[in-house]
C-alpha cells in the first residue's frame, strides 16, 4: 500500500468532484497551456500561487525558489523564464514574496546555514545595498522590510535579463509586476508600478 494513501485518495477525490462540475474539464486542460501570467515565487507552502490569486489549473505558469530570486546565472529559471515567454506567450511576469519568508530571515542571521548560504548572499546583497533604511528597524519590521526590497530587486534583476530584454525588442507587450503576499491576512499588494520597458 502507498505511503501516501491519504493524498492519493484526496486526488482522486478532487479529481471526481472536478469531473462532476465541468465534465471537459481534464480533455480542455490536456489539450493545451496558454497561461497569462508566469509566478515566480518562494517555494514556501503556504504561498500556492493559484490557491491565492483564484485562479485555475493551466492559467498561471510557476517557478519557484528559496525567496523568489531571480539569480542572472539560474538556468532553471532563465529556461521557465524563455519557454513561459517565447513558447506560452505570456503577458505578464509577477515576483512574489511574502512576509516572514524564512529565506529572508536566514539571510539576516550571522550563522552558518549550509549549502543555502550560497543562495541566501544574493539577499545579503540587496540587504548591504539598502543598510541605512533596514538597520533603525526591530527584527519583524525589518524582515518584512527587506522581503519589500528583496521583490523590488528581484524585478529589477528580470527586466536584464536576455530573454525579457529581447522580447520587448521585438515588440513584444509584457509587464513585471511587483507583489508581496501577507501570510496574516491572505491579500496581495503591489509594492510598485509595473515594469514595462528596459529603462
Amino acid at each position: 500500500m502507498p505511503t501516501l494513501f491519504k493524498l492519493l485518495e484526496r486526488n482522486r477525490e478532487w479529481a471526481d468532484k472536478t469531473a462532476k462540475l465541468d465534465p471537459d474539464f481534464f480533455q480542455k486542460l490536456s489539450e493545451q497551456q496558454s497561461p497569462k501570467y508566469l509566478w515566480i515565487g518562494c517555494s514556501d507552502s503556504r504561498v500556492p500561487a493559484n490557491q491565492i490569486t483564484g485562479l485555475m489549473p493551466g492559467e498561471v505558469f510557476v517557478h519557484r525558489n528559496i525567496a523568489n530570486m531571480v539569480v542572472h546565472t539560474d538556468l532553471n529559471l532563465l529556461s521557465v523564464l524563455q519557454y513561459a515567454i517565447d513558447i506560452l506567450k505570456v503577458e505578464h511576469v509577477i515576483v512574489c514574496g511574502h512576509y516572514g519568508c524564512g529565506g529572508i530571515k536566514a539571510a539576516l542571521e550571522n550563522k552558518y546555514h549550509g549549502l543555502i548560504d550560497n543562495w541566501l548572499r544574493h539577499i545579503q546583497d540587496v540587504h548591504i545595498l539598502n543598510c541605512d533604511e533596514l538597520e533603525p528597524l526591530e527584527d519583524e519590521a525589518k524582515v518584512d522590510r527587506l522581503c519589500e526590497l528583496n521583490v523590488i530587486a528581484q524585478a529589477e534583476n528580470l527586466r536584464r535579463t536576455s530573454v525579457i530584454q529581447e522580447a520587448w525588442d521585438r515588440g513584444q507587450p509584457i509587464e513585471i509586476h511587483s507583489w508581496v503576499y501577507s501570510l496574516k491576512d491572505g491579500c496581495l499588494r503591489p509594492l510598485r508600478e509595473v515594469i514595462t520597458s528596459a529603462k
